[in-house]
């Protein structure tokens, strides 16, 4: 499992880079003034230049490395209270797989916030989807408390 949502993670974060170099540099250009922030309502409140799409790009690139970076080494994870080997190897493997949704997930924010940008770019009205911002606060918190859940079980057990 861990390994397609690696597999599913760096081909959302391609799709990313794809999409911004084609808003950039293809053939349907985008205004000089697009969105780049969107306030809790979905509305846009900040504007830039079609270049700020990189920003959002690069950003999800770093992220992508730091947490890729990180599950390279989880006997360097620290869970609270004292564990047996057993219930430390069930912890990291549970850790690890919180982690690749988190990339998943995040990287998949990214492009569908890029997505978004460029869509709204191009047609110069409209918000983002209304339950946007729930979505992803429901999202990406109710993947840590389910793999938090799943670790506190395991310490239980131990």
């Amino acid at each position: 499992m861990r390994k397609a949502l690696d597999i599913a993670a760096l081909l959302l974060l391609v799709l990313l880079w794809g999409m911004t170099a084609w808003a950039v540099f293809g053939p349907n250009r985008l205004p000089a003034r697009i969105p780049t922030h969107f306030n809790a309502l979905g509305q846009a409140d900040g504007w830039g230049t079609p270049g700020m799409l990189w920003l959002l790009a690069f950003v999800a690139a770093v992220i992508y490395a730091l947490m890729t970076m990180v599950a390279r080494y989880p006997g360097a994870f620290h869970f609270p209270g004292r564990t047996s080997p057993g219930a430390r190897h069930q912890l990291e493997r549970i850790a690890l797989r919180m982690m690749g949704w988190l990339k998943a997930e995040v990287m998949g924010l990214f492009a569908w916030i890029q997505w978004e940008t460029v869509r709204l770019a191009r047609s110069g009205e409209g918000t983002l989807p209304v339950l946007f911002l729930p979505g992803v606060l429901v999202v990406v918190f109710g993947t840590i408390a389910w793999h938090i859940a799943a670790m506190r079980r395991v310490g239980r057990g131990a």
